[in-house]
C-alpha cells in the first residue's frame, strides 16, 4: 500500500499578488493526507510486535484518519473500530460502516462544547478492557508527525525557495512533522497554522464547530509555539468562502483546504508587506466529496 501513498501533485494557482502553490493530498490511497500517518503508525506497530493478526485497531477520528485506517486494516486482515461523533458527515459515516468492524458514535458533548474528549474517553475505556486493542492515538503518537517527513521533502523539492507554508491544524501531526523538517533545512521558511473558531488549540473561546477535520477540543500534545511562526483563526463562514473560491478555480476540496486558501488571502490583507511576491504553499488534506452535505449544500 505504501506505493499508493505520497508523491502527490503540487500545482501553482493563478494569483497576482504572490506565487501560490497547492499540495493536493487527495491523490493518496484513501483520498487524504492521513494515509501518510496511518501507514507509518501501523508499520511501526507491526515492526515493534504491538500489532498482529489478532489485534483490534481503534481510533477516535472525525473521518479521514478512520477511513484510511479502515482501508489499511482491511488489507492487513485485522479489525478496526472507529470512534466518531455526531458531527461526522453522512457520506463518511456510511463509508466507515461498510469497512469497519464497528463504528461507535459519540452523541454527548464534552465540557468544551465539542465531542473529542468524550471520544477519547470511550477509546481509553475500551482499551483498558481489551488487551488485544491497539490505539493508534493520532493525538499523541510521535509516529504521527514523523510520517510527514516525505510530504515536507516533496514540497521543498517541488517549489524552490519556499517562503511560507500554510497548514490547517487538528491533531497537529501534519504541521509538527512539516515544521520539524522545514526548520532543520531552513529556519527562514515561515510555518503558519490555520485553525477554526471554537478550537482549543490556540484559544479558550468556546464556540460550536460544524466543519470536520479542522480544530480540536483540546490543546495539542505535539505542537509547541516554537514550531510555528504564526497562526490565524477563521470562522466557518470564511472557511466556506475559501472552499467556494477554490471551486470557482476548478478545485473541489475539503474544509481544511478552503481554510488554508482563505487564510492566505486574509493574511495577505493583514500583512501585505510579509507576503508580497513570496513563494507560498498550502497543504490541501482532502477532496470535497464528503463535504457536499455541509460546505457545498
Amino acid at each position: 500500500m505504501k506505493t499508493l501513498i505520497g508523491n502527490t501533485p503540487i500545482i501553482k494557482l493563478e494569483k497576482d499578488e504572490f506565487n501560490l502553490y497547492i499540495k493536493l493530498e487527495q491523490y493518496n490511497l484513501s483520498g487524504s493526507v492521513k494515509d501518510r500517518a496511518v501507514n507509518h503508525i501501523l508499520q511501526k506497530g507491526i515492526l515493534e510486535n504491538k500489532i498482529n493478526s489478532d489485534t483490534v485497531i481503534i481510533e477516535s477520528s472525525s473521518g479521514n484518519f478512520a477511513y484510511s485506517a479502515a482501508l489499511h486494516c482491511k488489507y492487513l486482515g485485522i479489525k478496526f473500530i472507529a470512534v466518531v461523533d455526531s458531527n461526522i458527515n453522512t457520506i463518511m459515516y456510511e463509508k466507515l460502516k461498510s469497512l469497519c468492524y464497528d463504528v461507535i458514535k459519540i452523541t454527548e458533548k464534552d465540557e468544551t462544547g465539542g465531542y473529542l474528549l468524550n471520544r477519547i474517553k470511550m477509546v481509553k475505556s475500551l482499551i483498558s478492557q481489551n488487551e488485544n486493542y491497539f490505539w493508534t492515538n493520532q493525538y499523541a503518537n510521535v509516529n504521527n508527525y514523523l510520517a510527514y517527513s516525505e510530504l515536507t521533502n516533496e514540497i521543498i523539492e517541488s517549489v524552490k525557495d519556499v517562503d511560507y507554508i500554510f497548514v490547517a491544524v487538528s491533531t497537529t501531526g501534519t504541521i509538527k512533522g512539516v515544521s520539524t523538517i522545514v526548520k532543520a533545512i531552513n529556519k527562514n521558511i515561515k510555518i503558519i497554522a490555520v485553525d477554526i473558531r471554537g478550537s482549543m488549540i490556540f484559544s479558550t473561546e468556546k464556540y460550536s464547530r460544524n466543519i470536520p477535520g479542522i480544530g480540536a477540543s483540546k490543546e495539542s500534545d505535539f505542537l509547541e509555539l516554537g514550531d510555528i511562526d504564526d497562526f490565524i483563526i477563521l470562522d466557518e463562514k470564511e472557511i466556506i468562502e475559501g472552499c467556494q473560491s477554490l471551486l470557482a478555480k476548478g478545485f473541489f476540496l475539503g474544509g481544511s483546504s478552503g481554510a488554508c486558501y482563505q487564510a492566505v488571502i486574509k493574511y495577505n490583507e493583514l500583512y501585505p508587506e510579509k507576503l508580497g511576491s513570496k513563494n507560498i504553499v498550502f497543504i490541501s488534506p482532502d477532496g470535497g466529496g464528503v463535504y457536499v452535505n455541509n460546505i457545498y449544500k
